[in-house]
């Protein structure tokens, strides 16, 4: 499995939705995991993100799914890092 950054900023159709309806963050994640996708952690920012999300996907195609699925909603924009774990990224450079 595969280990990505997910940087989420809301619109102010989806503000509005999470001001109404906080939990729709949790209907959001069950619906990333039904498309194959892990959500490992998140959390609520400050700065230019609204949201950071660690997520573990099959691979590459599996995430850009997510990534454009919920980008075609139009609540908000995301930006997504390919993440390797320092450990493999060590012995990659040593091997």
């Amino acid at each position: 499995m595969a280990t990505f950054l997910m940087l989420s900023t809301l619109g102010p159709e989806g503000m509005a939705t999470l001001r109404d309806n906080p939990t729709r963050l949790k209907e959001v994640n069950e619906e990333v995991e039904q498309m194959g996708v892990r959500v490992i952690d998140q959390w609520a920012v400050l700065g230019p993100y609204d949201f950071v999300t660690v997520l573990e996907a099959p691979d590459s195609e599996a995430m850009a799914r997510v990534a454009l699925v919920l980008g075609a909603r139009g609540t908000l924009k995301t930006q997504t890092l390919s993440a390797i774990p320092i450990d493999q990224y060590i012995a990659a450079l040593e091997g």
